[in-house]
């Protein structure tokens, strides 16, 4: 095999030495371009045949209509069914090529389309256009082919559609108003690290803003913030990923303009531990309306369920309390009684009404959902999104004129007593956990503990391939660990371990963050002074009033 290797190289190749050498046998002996072909043709199955049993996760609407028949049987003369998961830059500046998988019919140049973007709600008319494409396009490596149409089963690049489009969206013909969504692509991994960047020359922060939404746009995952202290915020997955968004934001979005960078900042959830010791009440402004609510902790796995899209506010509220009653032990008429999942309207806490006969609630409904989204994007522990809390509105008394119970009194009152709600029901901080899988030998398992241990984490899995002397190890890593890690593993096992990092879950830290000297409470207080507020979270005199 070595001869065969080196009769391939070519004479200037054979003078390279060390790394460089190594790196061009090995593409010699196993091209990867060859390699991922034939992985793809002897393992990956035909579209024709996947979307027969691919369709259930597919399709966000009826699984017996005729867009999810057509995708089943990958039809291309049914109505055109295609999904862009990916915005592509192009050459032109500012424009991209809306990139995407052809599931039923075809899609042509000039065809005129119905754009059903990420926040679009069936019925509704938010995040919807009907527009016309410029040209089909198919992606050939670096080039770019452009044709007449694609038929299902094929990806393909839209020219046109980038002005619509932010970063995934579901297209079908103009007309087809019946046609619902297909579903979000969920990502194992969230955007949990987080960087502020600014520009190194002031002049250059017209780029910046330009080539932080076009990398928004171009990656599906990460997150491009601007604080309300004026910061520009990347969140991406982890140091790499991470490090990579950077590079592309510096070299291909802002035309090598040069930018820097803060220390990376891990994000926290903020979330409760216990059912509030008594019934919180706040009065509006004006004194004329009071709200009671208390918290508790969601039952476990409910957070994730709401997160991996089981549970949420799309569904119908009659499997909604089903399966909240059947799985996770809700009262049926209580799960009924949902007004909200926040934040974002989607997150893993929810506000439920279990009022008896109280008049005028319907017309605070929207003023509370709103204070909820609010309280739930900033916590009282540290402004960090809240996670897993049930909120329960137990009582409203409201003034009878609707004049006294607008959105200006009852608003800044909900966010009052859902602080003060958190506040009395053992408040902890949340911190997002790695699942590390280590390849090493058996020779630099004391390394791969050692270091382990000084960053807190946690072995739960060891095995040993049958046949090899290497092992495989899994271990849980606080992200806020993580920094560095690799390189502190690789110093201790002589670069013989070989690790690959990705989020798995959110880890309640037990100390508590409103008692000095734990590490819980020095975390709040380091993000507090980051963003620039208080060192220590307002006390719940301010946010409930007394009888």
């Amino acid at each position: 095999m070595g001869i065969a290797v080196m009769s391939r190289l070519k004479s200037e190749d054979k003078e390279l030495s060390g790394k460089p050498l190594m790196k061009r046998i090995m593409q010699s002996w196993l091209p990867a371009n060859e390699a991922l072909l034939e992985m793809i043709v002897y393992h990956l199955p035909a579209p024709a045949k996947a979307q027969k049993y691919r369709v259930d996760v597919l399709y966000e609407g009826p699984l017996d209509d005729q867009y999810a028949t057509a995708i089943r049987n990958c039809d291309p003369n049914g109505p055109l069914m295609c999904y862009v998961s990916k915005m592509i830059p192009t050459n032109d500046k500012g424009r991209f090529f809306a990139f995407g998988r052809v599931f039923s019919g075809k899609v042509a140049t000039g065809a005129k389309v119905r754009i059903m973007g990420a926040n679009y709600v069936p019925g509704e008319k938010k995040d919807l256009y009907n527009k016309s494409v410029q040209r089909t396009v198919l992606c050939m490596g670096r080039k770019q082919e452009a044709v007449e149409d694609v038929p299902c089963g094929n990806t393909v690049a839209l020219v046109g559609l980038d002005q619509y489009i932010t970063k995934t969206a579901t297209i079908t013909k103009e007309g087809c108003e019946d046609a619902f969504p297909m579903k979000a692509m969920k990502f194992s991994v969230s955007p949990v690290v987080r960087v502020a960047v600014e520009p190194k020359n002031a002049a250059d922060l017209p780029k910046l803003v330009e080539g932080l939404k076009r990398l928004a746009r171009s990656d599906p995952m990460v997150q491009c913030i601007i604080e309300e202290t004026g910061e520009h915020i990347i969140a991406g997955a982890g140091e790499l990923h991470l490090e990579i968004c950077l590079k592309d934001l510096q070299d291909d979005f802002m035309g090598g303009a040069e930018i820097k960078i803060s220390e990376p900042v891990v994000s926290f959830r903020e979330t409760v531990t216990a059912q509030s010791d008594h019934t919180v009440m706040s009065k509006s402004p004006n004194k004329h309306n009071r709200l009671y609510i208390q918290a508790r902790p969601m039952e476990e796995g409910l957070p994730e369920a709401i997160e991996a899209g089981k549970v949420g506010p799309r569904d119908d509220p009659k499997v909604r309390s089903k399966i909240l009653s059947e799985e996770y032990g809700w009262d049926k008429e209580i799960a009924k009684k949902i007004w909200c999942f926040a934040p974002d309207t989607n997150g893993a806490n929810m506000m439920v009404d279990v009022t008896k006969g109280v008049q005028y609630l319907n017309e605070i409904k929207d003023s509370c959902v709103a204070a909820m989204q609010w309280a739930c994007k900033e916590g009282v522990l540290a402004e960090e999104n809240l996670r897993g809390v049930v909120f329960e509105f137990m009582d409203v008394v409201l003034h009878t004129d609707a004049i006294h119970r607008g959105g200006g009194q009852i608003i800044p009152t909900a966010r009052r007593v859902i602080y003060a709600a958190e506040l009395v029901s053992q408040p902890r901080l949340c911190e997002p956990v790695y699942l590390v899988e280590i390849q090493a030998p058996e020779n630099a398992l004391g390394g791969i503990y050692s270091t382990l241990n000084t960053k807190r984490g946690m072995v739960f899995e060891e095995m040993q391939r049958p046949g090899t002397p290497m092992y495989n190890i899994k271990a849980y890593l606080p992200v806020v660990e993580s920094f560095g890690f690799t390189s502190v593993l690789r110093a201790n096992t002589s670069g013989q371990a070989f690790p690959q990092c990705v989020f798995d879950h959110w880890d309640v830290m037990p100390m508590n963050p409103l008692e000095k000297g734990n590490q819980a409470n020095t975390l709040v207080t380091n993000i507090r002074s980051r963003k620039g507020l208080k060192p220590e979270p307002a006390p719940l005199s301010e946010y409930e009033d007394k009888l």
